[in-house]
């Protein structure tokens, strides 16, 4: 039984890791959207991982978005009204802080309590394998849930339609 959990827990630590799917890892430059669809559009990036927090930045600036990312759970209020952020990207799993037992739920129900930020739309990640992630995350009114590591194509759509931004279609 403990070698069970030992491995989920270090597959899940692989993915933590790859924060996006490897076949976009490996794209050439050239097959990247080049259109900054998020120019001038604010998001929040929160995981508790400093590789997933710059691989999201990363992808995100590519995008046009303006990013900032945090690390402290406890900090997601202050940091949205600080960034103005539109969006908030929020890892599920995140460390305790001050006494308090911080998840991407707990977090949202926070947020809600704002009423500045009650309306901030919210996609929650994981690095678990779990379908009850995604039925929790939209119940609790997430607009999308994605497992690490996240296909960014569907990310972006989700993002687009969270801010009702039209996608760019190349001319052609």
């Amino acid at each position: 039984m403990a070698a069970e959990a030992k491995k989920a827990s270090s597959l899940s630590a692989r993915k933590e890791q790859r924060p996006f799917l490897e076949e976009e890892a490996a794209a050439t430059p050239g097959s990247q959207p080049s259109t900054a669809v998020g120019t001038g559009r604010s998001i929040l990036v929160v995981d508790d991982n400093p590789v997933v927090l710059k691989a999201f930045e990363l992808k995100l600036r590519a995008s046009g978005f303006t990013v900032a990312t945090i690390m402290n759970a406890a900090e997601v209020a202050s940091s949205a009204e600080k960034a103005a952020a539109e969006l908030v990207i929020l890892d599920i799993n995140l460390p305790s802080s001050g006494g308090v037992d911080w998840t991407g739920y707990t977090i949202m129900q926070w947020l809600r309590r704002f009423p500045n930020l009650a309306a901030i739309p919210v996609i929650l990640i994981s690095g678990e394998d779990s379908k009850q992630h995604k039925e929790r995350s939209l119940a609790a009114g997430a607009v999308a849930f994605f497992q690490k590591p996240v296909a960014y194509p569907e990310l972006l759509a989700a993002m687009l339609r969270a801010l009702d931004i039209e996608p760019i279609t190349p001319q052609g």
